[in-house]
Parts: structure tokens; sequence; C-alpha cells
């Protein structure tokens, strides 16, 4: 197979992402500003499918309603050109200074205010060129010391942001959801909603909560030692999954945003496997970092790595979940019981079934073996593409 994405495979990339200049925090760029409208090209030559931005990607801060107005028009005239999407948009409330002490959360009432308008302003945009998610990353929602913030007072300031950026998509009758993308840490030592399961609980104490999802990004979750397949499936679960970011990730360090497939790349099939069987139909988002070791040239072999990464994966999970030595390890395992319900009869028939308690042989049930270690060999051999 030649693994040459096309749009129906729905993968998107943020200008953010291609267009980085390779600065760090302990050197400077090692590539040239990226206009957008080239961005939106080459990756219509690679096979992507839509593009995302933060507002100041598109439009540089400080820019006059003038200059504003050409950047999108340039913009929207390379998406008619190329039949590029906008799925998604965000807005920056990290890199000015502005929001060192966050946005939504930050202890100076004046930004908050000025955060909100930003983001509604960028809404508009969004909304305009078509998208239908809006993400929101609070990577200066947070703190490094103890009595800078009373979380409580955050956490409260934090809903009132959402429930305003709700109202006004509601009452301006756009059809936007919001996703919130969790991260434990960087460039805060603490952030607020660090991981998916905090971003649902806290999405539940909002006025409208059927307007907020989660916008999961691999390495952030495996930041903090977490399975991110485990995540997803939990997003999922609660039918939260509004928009996924995908890189690699090796391990619990900073925020490496690798290609898709570099790192751990077993969770990595197993988070291609879940989401071409879990009902996810958003966009396959690549929000990743090309080395700063990379020229434009290593840049777009980037880009296409990771949708070709993503096609190889979706190939050998298909081969894996259709290979009949699996389908018997999998009822070896017992994995359609546990699709069963356990108590399918009701609380009153759990109740009288003798067979589960008064008769029920627990020393036979503890020395049945599970037969994963089969499950899992067959799994790896299919990674390594010598099955199927």
């Amino acid at each position: 197979m030649n693994y040459r994405p096309t749009p129906e495979d729905k993968f998107s990339f943020g200008l953010w992402t291609v267009g980085w200049q390779g600065r760090d925090p302990f050197g400077d760029a090692t590539r040239t500003p990226l206009d957008p409208a080239d961005s939106v090209r080459h990756l219509a030559e690679l096979g992507a499918y839509g593009v995302t931005f933060h507002d100041d990607d598109l439009i540089p801060f400080g820019s006059s309603d003038t200059e504003r107005d050409g950047h999108v028009k340039r913009f929207r005239e390379a998406l008619d050109a190329t039949g590029l999407v906008v799925p998604m948009a965000t807005t920056n409330l990290f890199t000015h200074p502005v929001f060192k002490d966050g946005a939504f959360t930050a202890n100076d009432r004046d930004v908050r205010r000025y955060a909100l308008r930003k983001t509604i302003r960028n809404i508009d945009l969004a909304v305009e060129l078509g998208a239908r998610t809006y993400v929101a990353w609070g990577g200066r929602e947070g703190a490094e010391s103890g009595a800078a913030k009373d979380v409580r007072d955050a956490l409260e300031r934090m809903k009132e942001a959402f429930d305003l950026l709700g109202a006004y998509v509601t009452e301006q009758g756009y059809d936007l959801r919001f996703a919130i993308e969790p991260k434990p840490n960087e460039p805060r030592g603490d952030i607020l909603l660090p991981t998916v399961g905090h971003a649902l609980a806290f999405i539940e104490r909002l006025e409208r909560p059927e307007l907020y999802g989660v916008n999961p990004e691999v390495g952030h979750e495996q930041m903090a030692g977490l399975n991110f397949p485990h995540a997803i499936a939990q997003a999922l679960w609660a039918g939260k999954l509004f928009h996924i970011d995908l890189n690699g990730q090796s391990g619990i360090k900073y925020d490496q945003d690798l290609r898709f497939g570099a790192g751990d790349l077993r969770s990595a099939f197993w988070l291609v496997d879940l989401l071409e069987r879990g009902g996810y139909d958003g966009s396959r988002h690549f929000d990743f970092k090309p080395p700063r070791t990379e020229d434009y040239s290593g840049v777009w072999a980037s880009a296409a790595g990771c949708m070709r990464n993503y096609l190889i994966l979706r190939d050998r999970a298909a081969a894996f979940r259709t290979d009949p030595d699996v389908v018997e390890a999998l009822r070896a395992a017992r994995l359609p019981e546990l699709a069963r319900p356990t108590a399918e009869d009701g609380l009153a028939g759990l109740l009288a079934d003798r067979s589960a308690y008064e008769a029920f042989d627990v020393e036979a049930a503890a020395a049945r073996g599970m037969a994963f270690e089969r499950l899992d060999q067959l799994a790896m051999e299919h990674l390594l593409g010598v099955r199927g």
C-alpha cells in the first residue's frame, strides 16, 4: 500500500505546527517565518483535509483592522483555491506578556476581561471561516507557588468565562462547540484542569455542559504518566471527545510534540485502533513541532510522516481485528463477557442467584488464566508487520 492521505481521512494541522520556527527556551529560531497561505497550499499538496489556527498565527498581534482584513483575505483565498477547510480554531492566551499570570484566571481582573473579548473576536472569525469546534488550552492558567492563586476562586473564574462564552455563541446562533485541552504543566509549574478526568468533571459544573467537551493531546496525558488511549476511551464513553491532538511523546518529560507515531508506538497503535472502532468522526488533528534541526523540506517530510504513520497504524489495527487467531484470543481472554451486563437479571436476580456467591467456586475462578500474553503478542506481531 502507498498510504497516501486524502481529504476523506480528515487529517488537519495547525498553522503553529508546520509554521513553528524552531525557537525554544535555549535557542533562537532556526527557520524563517512561513506565510499562512503557503502553509495551506503545502498541506493541500500533501493530502491534508483541514488547517487550524490561533488568532495570532493568522493575524500578527497588534495588527490594525486593515491589516487584519488583508491577512484574512489571503488566507481565505488559499482555502478556496485548495479546498482545505477550517474545522477548528483557538485563541492565543499565553504568548504575550499580558498573560503571564493567565487569562481567564489571572488575578488581574482587567486581563480577564481582555482575554474574553480577544476570544470572542476570534470566535466570530472562526465561525466565519466555517469552524465547528473551538479549542481552549489554558496554558498560563496555573501557578508556581501556593499562595499566588486561590484555586477555588480560579476555577470559579474559569467557569464564569466558559459560561459567558457559551452564552455568546448561543445568543449569536453559532453552531460551535468548545473543546477544553488539558495539560499538567509547562509553561506553568502546575496548570488547572491538568488531565482529561479533571476537565470532564469541570464541564459538568458549567451552565451549558452540552456545549463543552475535551481536546486531549497525546503528549499532555503522557507527561503525567497516564495511559492516553484510556483517557480517550473515557472521553468517548462520556460523549465528550470533541477534538483530538495527535503527536508523539517519549515518557515523562517536557512536551516533545514529536510527529505522530514517534515515541510510544504501542500506545499510538492502540489509540488508532480505538479511534477507528469507537465512532469518532472528527478531524485527526496533528499538533506536533517539526524538530528545529530541519529546514522546510524536513518540515513537510515530518508532516507527511504524521499522516503516513496514522494510515499504517490504521491498516495494522484493522488486520489485527480481522485475524481469526485474534478473534479466538479475544474470546479466550473473555472480552465478550466484559461487554455483557453483570446483572442483566437485576438486583433481585443477583441476590437470588446462589451461583453468584454461595455456590461460587472462588478457587477455581482464581486459578483460571486470562490468556492476555497470547493476545498481546498477536498485537505486537501485527504492529511489527509480520502477520496479516
